[in-house]
């Protein structure tokens, strides 16, 4: 096997990270949508956590990436 072939095995393994990011996002998005349904009132108190939980699932995203790109182009 090349150094090549391994560059991409591994950066694509690295990738794999992207499928919890996406149902982590899918599940925070959902919970203030139920929240904010049983209670409109509490939305402008819901919606500063969503953003948290928003910013830190995105962050495991920009994770995987930045080490997919240093197994790929390091």
């Amino acid at each position: 096997m090349s150094v090549e072939a391994a560059k991409l095995i591994g950066a694509g393994l690295a990738v794999i990270g992207l499928a919890g990011v996406g149902v982590g996002i899918g599940n925070v998005f959902s919970a203030f949508i139920t929240s904010v349904a049983r209670n409109p009132a509490a939305q402008s108190t819901v919606f500063p956590f969503t953003m948290l939980g928003f910013a830190l699932v995105e962050a495991i995203a920009l994770f995987a990436l930045l080490i997919a790109f240093l197994i790929l182009f390091g």
